[in-house]
Order: C-alpha cells, then structure tokens, then sequence
C-alpha cells in the first residue's frame, strides 16, 4: 500500500473515497489485514433510538466472510452485551462503552476502570433527576459509561441537557464528557479510548507485526482516536458525508458504502492474505 502524505487533520472533501484507492488499501502477497469497525453509523445508520440501529443480513454476510479471513473486531460505544447480540457473529472481538469493556475468543478479556463504577452509578443517579420532564431526552446507561441522547429535543430541551451533564461531570472529577452525534456521554476520565484499545488488541493478539495493516472504518468523534493511533502504521476510513476535520486517510459515505467496501475488499485479497 502506498501512502500519500496529507494533513492530519484534512477534511474529509480532500481525502479519496476507500472504494476508488481498493487496490492501494489492500494488503499486498505477504501482508495480511486486521480489520476493526464500528457500529453505529458504520455498520448501521444512525436511527431516532438506539434500540433500533438493526444490522441488515447482508451487512452480517459480510463481515462474516471477511472474519473468515482475517481477525475482525468491533468497537461501539454500546454496551458489551448489547454490541455482541446486535452482531451476533462467533469468533470476533467485541470492545463495548468505547474500549472500555472488551471480550473475544480464547480469553480475550480486558475491563478499564472497573474502581470508577460506583461513581458512574451515583452520576447517572443525578443526571436522571436533573433530566426528568425533559422531552425528547433518553438516559442510556451502559457498564462504564452514561449517555444523555438528546436526537428529539428541542432547542430548549437541548439547552437543559448540556447544562445538567456540564453540572453532573463538575460535581464528579474522575468523570469525563464526550460529545458524539446528538449525545453527550459520561465516562471515566483516564488515559484509554477506542485508539487506546486498538492498540492493546494489536499487541494481545499477536498483530502488532510488520506484515499486519490493521484497518479502522468509523463515524463518529470518539473513532478519531483510532485514526491517529494507526496513522503511521495502518489506514484509517471515516464513514460521512459532512466536511470535517478528520486523521482518516479515507471516506466512505454511508454504511451501504460500508458494506460494498467489505465485499470489494475481500473479493482483491491475494492469495496468502488470511490470517
């Protein structure tokens, strides 16, 4: 694969489209991929509720035939449990709550920040109160992290939402906020994120090699981290179509171009290319 040298923080109208640089992308005989997704607005488009980003079959199909050939991890901001069920496909990584909650095959296993539980339990405590009454606004919380979505609020609603997170993380230091797509998530305030926990998995699973081109495909803000952190050593796609800044070295549109990208990418693998 060769690398054009860019800004690391270009927008994305100056960075190509992952499906017209497919042969740039894929490894070359004697190189191997290690593919790492996300789910929400990756994987599946973004939806008025969480409950009901569904994956499509013919998405499932395809990371399943891409997991025959290569280890395959997904990283959500979703809860463990729930990420795993969503996808539902044996024999991959699953990393929940950004990274901070991780499981796979042969023992895999990796909790971060577990100490700091009880005082997510007592922030999301306070935010559900200071919440309450206003439309438009779901509490979500998940192991290691608290997600106040605010999609259906109005201007007002949304005005009330920052204030109560911008009061509930003030009064709790070991407490991070991330924003994301019309949510603001409260998790723990250390040194880890999805970047954080891609390494780890590239070092656990034995992939941290020269002959390995670890792959990230994400969306949002908290997938940037994994951009940079494989900026020297592998490719990074970002899924949008607005104009932002971005450490990606390539876009996709949508999670239809997700799953095309997956098909496309298996199809020119080399022989030798598997796992």
């Amino acid at each position: 694969m060769t690398k054009a040298s860019r800004n690391p923080n270009s927008p994305t109208a100056e960075i190509p489209s992952a499906l017209n640089r497919l042969r740039e992308i894929a490894p070359t005989r004697g190189r191997r991929l290690a593919v790492f997704l996300d789910y929400d607005g990756t994987l599946t488009p973004i939806v008025s509720h969480p409950a009901h980003a569904v994956l499509s079959d013919s998405t499932r199909q395809a990371v399943q035939t891409l997991a025959a050939r290569m280890p395959v991890a997904i990283l959500s901001g979703r809860d463990l449990d729930d990420i795993r069920r969503r996808v539902d496909i044996d024999g991959i990584v699953y990393a929940g709550s950004h990274g901070f909650d991780i499981a796979g095959p042969h023992g895999v296993r990796k909790q971060v920040a577990s100490e700091l539980l009880p005082i997510l339990d007592a922030a999301e405590k306070e935010l559900g109160e200071k919440l309450a009454g206003i439309a438009g606004v779901l509490l979500e919380r998940k192991r290691f992290s608290i997600s106040a979505h605010y999609r259906q609020a109005d201007e007002s609603g949304v005005i009330k939402v920052t204030r109560a997170v911008n009061e509930v993380t003030a009064c709790h230091r070991e407490l991070r906020t991330i924003t994301g797509k019309k949510v603001y998530e409260l998790q723990p305030d250390i040194d880890w994120n999805k970047g954080k926990a891609v390494a780890w998995l590239l070092e656990t699973l034995g992939l941290e090699q020269p002959e390995v081109l670890p792959l990230y495909i994400g969306d949002d803000l908290t997938d940037e981290d994994a951009f940079r952190a494989l900026e020297k050593r592998g490719v990074g796609i970002v899924v949008t179509e607005e104009m932002r800044p971005t450490a990606a070295r390539y876009a996709l549109k949508g999670p239809a171009e997700v799953e095309r990208f997956l098909r496309e990418l298996v199809a020119c693998l080399p022989a030798g290319a598997d796992s």
